[in-house]
């Protein structure tokens, strides 16, 4: 059984789990602002929690991860961290917020990974709040007596009164209508990823359905089904709304579920890149390797030395009995070296071309 699962990763999971039950019964007022009418949509967070922390501990406990994890970390707490600050503030502006990685590879595909990235993430700080009952909204009493008056909502955070609002207001337009934008975005930048996948030979050569087409599909359907419940709403005076309700409260749980264990992973993984171009910002300070061969600079000293710790941990031995390692060598001086062996292998044979 513990080599099935990681006891270690369980119990942090478990903990995490039960630290956001702590913060729901905290935040709802002990279920007194919680909607029972999204215990589905709990049970489906509750899940991904799960999932999540387990597959994250389980992820930066490997000996490459923990590495960076690790450098990472002490870099930050330690007296040169201030220095960091800046370029961690920096890097996680360009690359995680504005998505600079992906526009470097493509403008519309830039664009289109940009509008789901701000899609889903608005739509988190929404919906979860909203389901572990730490937001909700009140009608004013003495708004909803006279019809002819316009409605007014009270936004509650943690229990306390947070502002009034008019439903027919910016505010209550923005407030109200925040999902369906999230959704337009989403389904905007789904969508041109998914007939690029459908139609690019490249792409259709190496995806699979489970890891390429399925999370976008996925991603479609939570905000077609959602936007589903505002056209009901609205346009058909709520004949399809349980059927809609339904629909949209599967797909969404699907979605939670799956997160942990498919493509959707990379959403939780993605800031730890901050952490890897701060090890290598790092080893750039410390100084740069050499290659013994091609006596060209390669990568750092400390990644090196890290290499080389990683390689004994996990049972490779890359040292001769003279000491060196192959991990001197750059990839360029490795491949000269190889090609000087298979000289000599074919002078020594006598046989050049056979």
């Amino acid at each position: 059984m513990s080599k099935l699962v990681d006891l270690k990763a369980f119990l942090i999971a478990s903990t995490a789990t039960l630290l956001t039950l702590l913060m729901i019964l905290i935040g709802s007022r002990r279920l007194q602002n919680f909607d029972a009418a999204l215990i589905a949509y709990l049970f489906g967070t509750l899940f991904a929690v799960f999932g999540i922390v387990y597959r994250y501990t389980v992820w930066i406990q490997r000996p490459p991860t923990r590495v960076y994890f690790v450098s990472s970390l002490k870099t930050l707490f330690s007296k040169d961290g201030l220095n960091f600050v800046g370029y961690t503030l920096k890097d996680f502006l360009l690359n995680i917020i504005f998505q600079r990685f992906i526009i470097r590879r493509g403008k519309y595909r830039g664009f289109a990974h940009l509008f789901m990235a701000i899609g889903c993430f608005l739509a988190f700080c929404i919906t979860i709040p909203l389901t572990f009952g730490w937001i909700h909204f009140t009608l004013v009493p003495g708004s909803g007596m006279d019809p002819a008056a316009p409605k007014i909502y009270t936004a509650h955070f943690f229990g306390f009164d947070v502002m009034n609002f008019p439903v027919k207001s910016i505010i209550g337009f923005l407030t109200f209508g925040a999902l369906n934008w999230c959704s337009i975005l989403v389904i905007i930048g789904a969508t041109y990823f998914l007939q690029r996948r459908l139609k690019d030979p490249g792409l259709i050569a190496t995806q699979t359905f489970e890891g390429d087409i399925l999370p976008l599909l996925l991603l479609i359907l939570v905000s077609l089904t959602g936007l589903g419940l505002t056209l009901d709403y609205e346009f058909m005076h709520g004949k399809a709304y349980e059927f809609m309700a339904v629909t949209h409260a599967f797909f969404v749980i699907v979605f939670l579920v799956w997160m942990p264990f498919g493509k959707f992973f990379h959403i939780i993984q993605r800031p730890a890149q901050i952490g890897a171009h701060i090890y290598k910002e790092v080893g750039r300070k410390q100084g740069m390797q050499q290659c013994k061969f091609t006596h060209k600079e390669y990568t750092t000293k400390l990644h090196v030395a890290d290499l080389k710790k990683i390689t004994k941990e996990t049972g490779f031995n890359l040292e001769n009995k003279d000491g060196e390692s192959i991990l001197d060598y750059s990839p360029e001086g490795k491949r000269d070296l190889l090609a000087i062996a298979h000289f000599k292998a074919r002078r020594q044979s006598g046989d050049f071309f056979g």
